[in-house]
């Protein structure tokens, strides 16, 4: 079998050729090739385009693509597997994909061809979490103003929560998804002395000492609210002006999440008229953010240029994780991350 990997900035061609150096030892003859960007800003847009147009809204270069009805296996992480590359790779069974969503996938050409995809839920989850605990503390405790007033000459202790700056200790904060990062999140919250109260219509099990809260609930009793949901149809703009209007003044609203699961006009809207105290925002509706854009001039967000996930260990780590995917599909284990339902004949025991 042929494996060919799509690498990119993130994941250079050397940690996916590491990553995925297991495959051989199961037969499998793995071919790196790289999709090529000036930046990371260059190819965070590409991605953008890719989210928001579909996998066929960016073409990959003809020197990537070449030969690909010979191969049998594509990984990647952030480049395009739209329809051209699937209808050309005729001999494609399996389609890994080195993150927890599937927007760069046809996802519905593939199911149709019967080729199985699968995911790497998990993947940057500890980066995502351990970044959205700092956007939380940055914001309430006014981390980043601090540190731009200081450098620009300015020994400021008065910030727009100034009247109730809180400690985690003994406050609500409710997660919005309760996913791998969400959990990690609970963790976290619990070492901090918080109640966690979550919400999260897909969750099935034991949720342990968290509290599971319809979402009008959550955002009426919390101090903090972090979203760490998937964006669907269904989870567009779940947080709107309706809902910004339950939460309390004193409130803050963390998103390291999905752009597009808050309706980022009515969330500036409600900070800038202080109807909640402050927001913490990775992800926007247009990367990079412009200049104009109301976040940039607001005294009560903090702001970061979506670099939540993007940590050495997590694209270390993501092709090896999806070599044991493929491995245990190899080995006819049911517990691998199929998220079409279909499993390839010559992964079948």
């Amino acid at each position: 079998m042929r494996l060919l990997a799509l690498s990119d900035t993130y994941i250079p061609a050397a940690f996916m050729a590491d990553g995925l150096a297991p495959l051989r030892d199961a037969g499998i003859d793995v071919h790196v090739r790289h999709w090529d960007h000036p930046s990371l800003i260059a190819l965070q847009e590409d991605n953008l385009r890719i989210e928001t147009g579909g996998p066929d809204a960016v073409r990959l270069p003809d020197d990537i693509t070449r030969d690909a009805d010979t191969f049998d296996i594509i990984v990647a992480q952030f480049a395009p597997v739209g329809g051209g590359l699937i209808r050309a790779a005729t001999k494609l069974k399996l389609i890994g994909v080195l993150r927890g969503g599937s927007e760069n996938v046809d996802v519905a050409l593939a199911t149709q061809r019967g080729v199985c995809v699968m995911n790497t839920p998990g993947r940057n989850a500890r980066a995502v979490a351990e970044c959205a605990m700092g956007m939380i503390l940055g914001e309430i405790r006014n981390i980043a103003r601090a540190h731009a007033d200081m450098r620009s000459g300015k020994w400021h202790r008065s910030f727009p929560n100034s009247t109730a700056i809180p400690e985690l200790y003994g406050k609500t904060v409710g997660l919005v998804g309760l996913g791998a990062v969400g959990r990690l999140m609970a963790g976290y919250l619990a070492a901090f002395g918080s109640r966690v109260v979550a919400y999260d219509p897909h969750f099935a099990g034991d949720s342990g000492a968290v509290e599971m809260v319809s979402l009008d609930q959550l955002l009426r009793q919390s101090d903090v609210v972090s979203i760490h949901a998937r964006l669907t149809k269904d989870s567009r703009h779940m947080i709107a002006a309706g809902e910004l209007a339950l939460m309390k003044p004193t409130a803050v609203l963390v998103n390291t999440a999905r752009s597009g699961l808050v309706d980022e006009q009515a969330l500036a809207d409600a900070l800038r008229r202080r109807q909640i105290m402050g927001a913490a925002i990775d992800v926007f509706d247009e990367e990079p953010l412009s200049a104009d854009h109301p976040f940039m001039h607001l005294d009560n967000v903090t702001i970061t240029p979506h670099l939540a996930g993007s940590t050495i260990d997590s694209f270390r780590n993501s092709p090896r994780m999806m070599a044991e995917h493929i491995r245990n599909l190899l080995a006819g284990r049911p517990d691998v991350p199929i998220i079409n339902g279909i499993r390839p004949h010559f992964f079948k025991d």
